[in-house]
């Protein structure tokens, strides 16, 4: 048996159901293993691998790790020296990551109804008509995600993934969108954010709402918001979704957490539809926005 394993520890997974779990092909944890030493499963008599449940977990440390810029060796070996802990994700505020990477994004104060029709614009601009996009969407409430249920399902359609989080009683990893439920301490209960990570129509919206509004009137509720289209801050709020769907909903989610760790491919910004977004936005304020 392998020393990589403590005693009375069982290894059960095989490498594929390892691969599924993480989200990690089979090809990659063999390179790795051949490179780094790591995960070190226990060999059968056969020769298969098996490998034990804190595998799982290890290999998704090692994820985290690299999705936070550290160097694949690095990551892999404080993971393999026990050093892979880390903060609940699932109480990460995706607001307060965009602007600790990004500072020099604007923020600014807006109505709710406001921030309901930028959000719309994006979806119509961006979420309907990028490529294999990766989506994420913060509702709150399920309540504020129910009208917006159908909407969201036919994005879910057409994108490579899509991911809904809210309060919802429980994780639905087979919904489509998947839904997300936050637990009570989630910072992203607080927060609005519509993700399009793709490459050609890359964009991201997040907010935080206001504390004290509790008698101000819904569409009037005045978030602190950012937005923006540029490629690596998309990606970075994409991965910062996807690392609290990832800690809610592993299965669904550790997949593409794994994928938003590459580096952001090179591509072009399509202006025109950047141009369209604008005018949408112009036409839902004046609509909807001030209403």
């Amino acid at each position: 048996m392998s020393t990589a394993f403590k005693s009375g520890e069982v290894a059960t997974l095989t490498i594929g159901d390892l691969s599924e779990r993480t989200g990690v092909t089979t090809a990659t944890l063999r390179a790795w293993e051949q490179r780094h030493g790591f995960p070190l499963p226990q060999r059968l008599p056969s020769g298969h691998r098996r490998y034990a449940e804190r595998d799982v977990e290890r290999v998704l440390a090692v994820l985290r790790s690299r999705d936070a810029g550290t160097r694949l060796e690095v990551a892999v070996q404080t993971v393999a020296a026990g050093g892979g802990h880390h903060a609940d994700d699932a109480t990460r505020s995706v607001y307060a990551d965009l602007r600790r990477g990004h500072p020099r994004l604007q923020t600014n104060r807006l109505r709710k109804g406001t921030l309901l029709a930028l959000s719309w614009a994006i979806e119509d601009e961006f979420c309907a008509k990028a490529e294999r996009a990766h989506l994420f969407g913060s509702f709150q409430r399920e309540t504020y995600f129910n009208p917006a249920a159908e909407r969201w399902a036919e994005l879910g359609r057409v994108a490579r993934s899509s991911f809904a989080l809210a309060d919802f009683a429980a994780s639905d990893p087979d919904s489509r969108p998947v839904k997300v439920g936050l637990p009570d301490d989630a910072p992203m209960r607080r927060e609005w954010a519509v993700v399009c990570e793709s490459r050609d129509l890359p964009a991201a919206l997040t907010a935080f709402e206001l504390p004290g509004q509790a008698d101000v009137p819904e569409k009037k509720r005045l978030f602190e918001a950012v937005w923006t289209v540029e490629p690596v801050a998309v990606r970075d709020a994409a991965r910062a979704c996807a690392r609290v769907a990832a800690a809610c909903t592993p299965a669904a989610a550790a997949p593409v957490l794994y994928e938003l760790a590459e580096p952001v491919p090179e591509g072009v910004a399509d202006l025109a539809s950047v141009t369209a977004m604008f005018n949408r936005v112009v036409a839902y304020v004046d609509r909807y926005g001030a209403a």
